[in-house]
């Protein structure tokens, strides 16, 4: 039993439970430890969610910092971003899932070690709108409304997307793209 088995099995358990609903019992029984030995790995619920939050939010920065520092033009690295972050949410439901949610439960204390590694992953996207309106790609008056209006609608697929579903996240990523792109004007 290793520190990450236990925080995979707490994004579960958060996921399904909710931060609030969710018990040190809850997280010791889902990977078959006494309540006792559970405080071996973590110290408490606090620390579980923060340490997710981050494990989250490093895989999403990683995931999307890789395109947006690539030398193509801002819309195909926008479309590539989106594909990568709807990606990514899928694949890492839980985890996801809990960085969504589940933040505003975090303590004064943790709230400001949070926020400025996810203003960094934020700023990942207004970088890239902010180039292609430099550029005149985009007609965007303000960058930061528009990173967030779609991290909004992108955020919200984990509640509905099921991968058994009748397109793939990668369809689905796609319909965004066109739509934030083109809007709904004929």
């Amino acid at each position: 039993m290793t520190r990450e088995d236990v925080l995979d099995a707490a994004a579960q358990v958060i996921r399904k439970k909710g931060f609030h609903g969710a018990s040190m019992s809850d997280i010791a029984n889902a990977v078959n430890l006494q309540k006792a030995s559970l405080y071996h790995h973590v110290s408490s619920k606090q620390e579980i969610l923060l340490a997710l939050l981050d494990r989250a939010l490093a895989m999403l920065t990683d995931h999307i910092s890789a395109i947006a520092s690539q030398n193509i033009p801002a819309d195909q690295k926008l479309r590539q971003m989106i594909r990568a972050y709807l990606s990514a949410l899928a694949e890492n439901a839980d985890l996801t899932a809990v960085l969504l949610f589940e933040h505003r439960s975090l303590d004064k204390k943790s709230h400001a070690r949070h926020v400025p590694q996810r203003d960094k992953f934020e700023g990942l996207w207004r970088d890239v709108f902010n180039e292609g309106a430099r550029a005149k790609i985009f007609n965007c008056k303000d960058t930061g409304m528009a990173v967030r209006a779609l991290m909004g609608v992108m955020n919200w697929t984990i509640t509905w997307y099921r991968p058994e579903g009748e397109k793939s996240i990668d369809e689905v990523a796609d319909e965004y793209a066109d739509l934030f792109f083109h809007g709904l004007l004929a």
